[in-house]
């Protein structure tokens, strides 16, 4: 009677055996086709926002010492935008354009981290000022604005644009096109003006700042004031914007299918089949 009750542990044994051979199979093929990355094709359609911004910004002398800190309130605003294209002018005796208009926020980042880094310089005038100095004066805000202004493309498009202006509005020379003219200029365009003083308010050049602005549909903040980035952000998303949908394009990502659910529970029924078999 011990035979049948061998022979049939014996069977048992054998199935057990094949189960794990054919466990292990599954799982060593799965494990083959996840490690070879599988890839699907996908088609992407970027989505951006009708909103442009153009930061603009005073680097005369009397601005040194708050420049930094207010690129650092710059990128700090990059970062809270999504799908507004941003560009960046700077202006001393003159206007030059940094980058123009785009969505692309690593290079946005990328670029206000360096010129941040260049007020460090102590000789050479630094690569990104290099056309600030072209005139006489210095800190010719209506020429810097005026300049900034002129720095939205597409105008027959229906956009919300908006110009961030850093400036203590400290003129020392003749402009070409005076604070008020400017302004007004870049309101004939639509465009609206949110002006970041680092002066104490209350100035005189503080009020005229602040006139200019208002007086664009924007609005006047001090350097310092704990509302000031999330202040213009509200500001620039309660304009009307359109989603406008890119050229669509193929993009390839991984396609794992079942294949790591495979594993997993080939894995888990091999720990199992295992412990059944030494007990």
């Amino acid at each position: 009677s011990a035979l049948p009750s061998v022979a049939r542990a014996v069977r048992v044994r054998i199935v057990a055996l094949a189960g794990v051979l054919a466990l292990a199979v599954v799982a060593l093929a799965g494990s083959a086709v996840v490690a070879a990355r599988p890839m699907a094709e996908r088609v992407i359609q970027p989505e951006t926002r009708s909103r442009d911004v153009m930061l603009c910004l005073d680097v005369s002398g009397s601005m040194t010492d708050v420049d930094a800190e207010v690129l650092e309130l710059f990128s700090r605003l990059a970062e809270d935008f999504e799908g507004e294209r941003v560009g960046l002018t700077i202006f001393n005796s003159s206007p030059v354009q940094v980058f123009p208009l785009t969505d692309d926020y690593a290079f946005v980042r990328e670029h206000l981290d360096s010129i941040r880094a260049s007020f460090d310089y102590i000789e050479d005038v630094p690569e990104f000022w290099v056309g600030t100095l072209n005139g006489p004066g210095a800190s010719l805000v209506g020429d810097g604005l005026a300049a900034c202004a002129l720095g939205f493309d597409n105008p027959d498009q229906e956009r919300s644009r908006s110009i961030i202006l850093a400036t203590d509005n400290e003129v020392n020379g003749a402009e070409t096109v005076t604070l008020e003219e400017a302004g007004a200029y870049a309101a004939s365009l639509g465009v609206r003006v949110y002006a970041i003083d680092p002066v104490t308010e209350g100035s005189e050049t503080g009020a005229a700042l602040k006139a200019m602005a208002e007086g664009t549909g924007g609005r006047y903040y001090g350097l310092h004031d704990t509302t000031t980035v999330a202040g213009i952000v509200e500001e620039v998303h309660a304009q009307d914007a359109a989603v406008l949908r890119g050229q669509p394009r193929i993009v390839k990502v991984d396609a794992p299918g079942a294949w790591p659910v495979v594993i997993a529970v080939a894995a888990f029924a091999l720990v199992l089949v295992g412990w059944r078999m030494r007990v």
